[in-house]
């Protein structure tokens, strides 16, 4: 067992055999110049700038042998599943399913839809495509997970009070125990990162645990 002593509201213990890292939503799309995000006028650096503390933390998952699961944000190219509501939000130029510089919005297999480089899934990691916010609607994630006897979720990726803040909610109704590395994840506006960050840890771990990445690393 390992124990993160340094989180709040209290120690994080896991077992590294039952542990799995979840990225959520590190894409083209959202993080880089030219892509949906800044097409909806957001200051992209806000997010690419998590992208090496990201990378360390894969790093370490991968070297500690946890499984590695990526989510995208994405949907069918007929949109037979994103509903209307969804997709008729925001800028009639630049709704999911329109051509953007980086292909059609949020479409699986169009280069904007495709996670960062530096973060590129590895062979044999999990890659999850969801059409909603959190990680488990309409997705295979529960079952895969409960498969493999995962039972500790540490979390990482964009943008915290939107599909992390989902999908941690999501995970934590579903019995895991999870942990939010608080400087590998990030908000186009940094007060909502603050503000999610501070709800996931508030009431004894309402909805679960938060750390730094180096009082991760300093657990093993």
């Amino acid at each position: 067992m390992t124990t993160v002593a340094h989180a709040k509201p209290a120690p994080y213990t896991f077992d590294a055999r039952r542990t799995a890292l979840v990225v959520i939503d590190m894409q083209r799309d959202f993080i880089e110049p030219g892509g949906f995000g800044e097409a909806l006028g957001n200051d992209v650096s806000l997010l690419a700038g998590i992208v090496p503390t990201v990378a360390r933390l894969l790093a370490h998952a991968r070297a500690q042998g946890w499984l590695v699961v990526h989510t995208r944000e994405s949907h069918a190219p007929d949109l037979s599943d994103c509903p209307p509501a969804k997709r008729l939000r925001g800028a009639p130029s630049a709704r999911i399913g329109d051509v953007g510089p980086m292909g059609r919005i949020l479409i699986r297999g169009e280069p904007g839809n495709a996670i960062v480089d530096a973060l590129a899934p590895h062979a044999g990691e999990l890659v999850i495509d969801k059409p909603g916010k959190g990680a488990f609607y309409a997705t295979r994630l529960g079952e895969e997970l409960a498969a493999r006897g995962i039972t500790h979720l540490v979390f990482a990726g964009v943008t915290t009070e939107v599909c992390v803040q989902t999908s941690m909610r999501e995970a934590n109704d579903r019995g895991y125990t999870c942990l939010l590395i608080e400087d590998a994840t990030a908000s186009y506006i940094p007060a909502f990162r603050d503000a999610a960050i501070a709800m996931m840890h508030s009431q004894g771990g309402i909805v679960g645990w938060t750390a730094t990445l180096d009082s991760l690393l300093e657990a093993v």
